[in-house]
């Protein structure tokens, strides 16, 4: 068996939970309270690239997570880390309170899904999710069950005679889930699970997932460069940059108030501009769009501009404007009464923007870092 499918049968073939604790038993009132993942100052390098730069993070139990950000940030890494794959230069890793930095990946109880699938060809779908049962030698007739229940609950009846080439690929990534979920994991670790869908498939499994983790109750560990994924499915995010957490919280916390530049243009789109020596960042649907001549509003912060060029996208426009005392601005405004052409009719006509102090950030040029603007 080659090195790549041996990886592959360890992430579906965990030892079990019973097994472990045998072998190390665990205090369960320490074990009820702890996090179900903390990582405690993990560092990991590749020679002189750092990956991860001393990391400290806590994930609840029975919460969706998301490691969020750019290509080269850390996410994967940090993720590989905690299933076992990678060992920590630095730091550890724990599990249920049970530092497990040292631990091989088959005996921590969690499960990875990857992107690619890895389904086994040669199997049906039934076979696949079985196979992590077979291997830690559970009885014909509870395996059936068990496998018969997960891909009910993967929306695959009736599917599981079927080899993984007559599957579409929304049916292969949840055959995939349900191999990893059969095993009833503690934490389910996803790396980029949704991104060879396309964008109508990946949306609904963006719902599908949400759900399934609500009514299951285990804890989702998701790893995505996708914004509107992470903004969509998570409890917490954290954003990572050079290896480091830029910002923790909830998706509307981190949306609504960046902790920092990057941040402000990674998770979403923002407006920067440059005012008085200062630098600010403005959510383009945080501003109001009215025509040239409109008595601006009390207590907004109001630019004339004009309208250099409009984008219709269906449920809304984006208009650029560029303003008079210079820089410019996106404008999203929701498509409620207008056609397109009304809406292309815009570009070049000189407009009025709006927006409250409040929605607007100001950041630090030295450190990125963002500020609420004065009220």
């Amino acid at each position: 068996m080659c090195a790549a499918v041996e990886e592959r049968a360890i992430i579906v073939a965990p030892v079990s939970l019973q097994e472990r604790t045998e072998e190390r038993p665990l205090d369960p009132d320490r074990a009820s309270a702890a996090a179900a993942v903390r990582l405690v100052g993990v560092r990991k390098a590749y020679g002189d690239v750092v990956a991860v730069d001393g990391v400290d993070l806590e994930i609840r139990a029975g919460e969706f997570f998301t490691l969020l950000g750019p290509s080269g940030s850390g996410k994967t890494t940090t993720l590989r880390l905690i299933a076992g794959f990678e060992r920590p230069d630095d730091g550890r890793v724990e599990l249920a309170g049970r530092n497990v930095s040292n631990v091989a990946p088959y005996a921590r109880d969690v499960n990875t899904v990857f992107q690619d699938y890895a389904l086994f060809p040669h199997m049906t779908a039934a076979d696949n999710v079985a196979y992590g049962l077979r291997v830690k030698g559970v009885a014909r007739r509870e395996r059936d069950a068990r496998v018969e229940d997960v891909l009910r609950r993967m929306k695959l009846p009736g599917l599981g005679k079927r080899k993984p080439a007559q599957l579409s690929g929304g049916q292969r990534q949840r055959v995939a889930l349900a191999r990893a979920l059969v095993n009833r994991p503690e934490v389910l670790l996803l790396d980029e699970p949704l991104g060879a869908l396309d964008l109508k498939l990946r949306q609904e499994m963006q719902l599908f997932l949400k759900s399934l983790q609500q009514d299951l109750g285990i804890t989702f560990v998701y790893v995505t460069h996708d914004q509107d994924e992470a903004l969509t499915m998570s409890d917490r995010l954290a954003v990572f940059n050079h290896g480091r957490i830029e910002q923790l919280g909830a998706p509307a916390e981190v949306y609504e108030r960046p902790a920092s530049g990057f941040v402000a243009g990674f998770v979403g789109v923002s407006n920067e501009l440059e005012r008085d020596g200062r630098r600010y960042a403005v959510r383009p649907e945080k501003i109001h769009l009215s025509d040239a001549g409109s008595t601006p509003r009390d207590g907004m912060h109001a630019e004339p501009g004009r309208v250099r060029d409009v984008v219709y996208a269906g449920m809304v426009t984006r208009f650029l404007v560029e303003l008079d005392r210079g820089g410019e601005l996106q404008v999203v405004r929701q498509n409620l009464e207008s056609s397109s052409s009304e809406a292309l009719d815009a570009k070049g006509r000189t407009v009025l923007l709006e927006w409250r102090p409040e929605h607007q950030l100001e950041i630090d040029g030295k450190r990125g870092a963002a500020t609420e603007g004065d009220r």
